[in-house]
């Protein structure tokens, strides 16, 4: 997933930052309103953590103008704000989630997990495509009874096509799901991955339409 980060305490946004790229999203962290509602005109996200207390406003009032304004994205609160009234004014104003700090990592990254099964229409954890069998949460995959692992980037672009089953999707669009602002993309990293995805899911598990994209296909 492409996801923004609006977290102005280094050492929180820089340990929440790593532990979601190191599951293979790409992260946008950002450290003031003014800079998330730069990402946000721009880019499309598939998710938002977003911090209540910033340095140049309340992320409360952002997320009130996302949703007035019709953007859907999935959007968890992390903040230090303990109180049960702050919880409902969070979760009133569009939020899907709410995590009070401190929390575990590990926590944050089930909950974004279960937000993203929601939103693709599937909360089921455990997903069935052809003789694929896939654990969203243990990131487990096996092919006719057989374990396949993959590496974190192929674990993100199988999320994707599985996140929208039978959906065409763009060359760019899987690069947005897998690197962030800055970061270096080589011309043909898509279909690098692609290919080592066929290798370990079936020729077939991935389907080409020549000058389009990719979509899920039946392994």
């Amino acid at each position: 997933m492409r996801i923004l980060l609006l977290e102005d305490a280094p050492a929180l946004g820089e340990a929440v930052r790593d532990q979601v790229a190191e599951e293979g999203h790409a992260v946008d962290w950002m450290q003031t309103l003014g800079e998330a509602r730069a990402c946000l005109a721009t880019t499309g996200y598939d998710l938002l953590l977003l911090d209540l207390w910033l340095p140049d406003g309340s992320g409360l009032e952002l997320l009130k103008h996302c949703r007035r304004a019709g953007n859907t994205t999935p959007v968890i609160i992390l903040t230090a704000r303990d109180q049960i009234s702050d919880r409902i004014a969070g979760l009133n104003a569009g939020a899907d989630d709410y995590l009070v700090k401190p929390f575990d990592l590990s926590e944050l990254s089930a909950r974004i997990a279960a937000v993203a099964r929601r939103y693709a229409g599937n909360p089921n954890p455990l997903v069935k495509v052809g003789e694929l069998e896939v654990d969203l949460v243990s990131h487990s995959l096996s092919r006719a009874g057989h374990g396949v692992e993959l590496t974190a980037r192929e674990w993100a672009l199988l999320e994707a096509f599985m996140q929208r089953p039978g959906a065409l999707l763009s060359r760019t669009q899987l690069e947005d799901r897998l690197y962030a602002f800055g970061a270096e993309v080589e011309s043909n990293t898509i279909e690098v991955h692609i290919s080592r995805l066929r290798k370990k899911l079936g020729r077939d598990a991935i389907e080409t339409v020549r000058g389009m994209g990719y979509r899920l296909g039946q392994a």
